[in-house]
């Protein structure tokens, strides 16, 4: 079976592709340049990660999807929203959405996903890597497993042979992938979840904060923190 990978070098996309790498042939991965702030730290990662595994890998700018994106993520004039764990585990979900509505990015995924697809049919490839996984689906509608059905659906009209993309993580929480991360020894002192591009984590964005809780729940120390000598995590 042979697959490409969507790779940001996000906890979620190296632990996808590590768990696919163990009974598949990927023989590319894509890494995105949508003007993110942390567009040289993932690409930095991925392309690590992809030497770890001896992984083709490939960088795609998106210019124009950064020129039409106002939210956090991409517009340097707009703060990223601190979050803390109370805010996380409340009941009362508005300040996640916030975050979420703050670094969302105009049909991110579906414009990777057909972008794929395009490399995935040229090159025989059956399947499309995704690190889509069940706790980011409770705020992004693009990680739910509704979106993996509907979009590979699309797929089998747009595309001849079929591509279909798989989210091997779709029913896991982090905590979960951490775990399943440790179990087949995927590269995570190479993983990138931080929404800034700093030497070390900033440890107060939603995607730091939902990692840090990930491992503290995991009972390990983060292996990225490790290396980098910054166990708090903190710029």
């Amino acid at each position: 079976m042979r697959a490409i990978s969507l790779l940001s070098s996000g906890l979620d996309s190296v632990v996808a592709t590590a768990s696919a790498n163990e009974n598949m042939d990927i023989v590319l991965a894509l890494i995105f340049d949508y003007g993110q702030r942390a567009a040289r730290r993932e690409i930095e990662f991925s392309r690590r990660i992809c030497e770890h595994f001896d992984i083709e890998c490939k960088v795609i700018e998106l210019n124009w999807l950064a020129e039409i994106t106002d939210t956090s993520l991409v517009n340097r004039d707009v703060d990223i929203p601190h979050i803390s764990e109370d805010d996380i585990l409340s009941d009362s979900p508005e300040t996640v959405e916030y975050s979420a509505k703050q670094v969302w990015v105009p049909n991110r995924n579906g414009v990777m996903i057909n972008i794929a697809a395009s490399f995935a049919e040229s090159m025989d490839c059956e399947y499309i890597v995704t690190g889509f996984n069940g706790e980011e689906a409770e705020t992004f509608p693009d990680n739910s497993l509704y979106f993996l059905e509907a979009v590979n659906m699309s797929l089998s009209y747009s595309t001849k042979n079929g591509v279909e993309v798989i989210a091997p993580l779709i029913d896991c929480n982090k905590t979960e992938i951490v775990k399943k991360g440790l179990e087949i020894n995927a590269p995570l002192e190479w993983s990138w979840s931080c929404y800034h591009d700093g030497e070390t984590p900033c440890g107060v964005c939603e995607s730091c904060m939902r990692r840090k809780m990930a491992f503290e729940n995991a009972g390990v120390q983060d292996p990225l923190l490790l290396r980098c000598g910054n166990l708090n995590g903190q710029n």
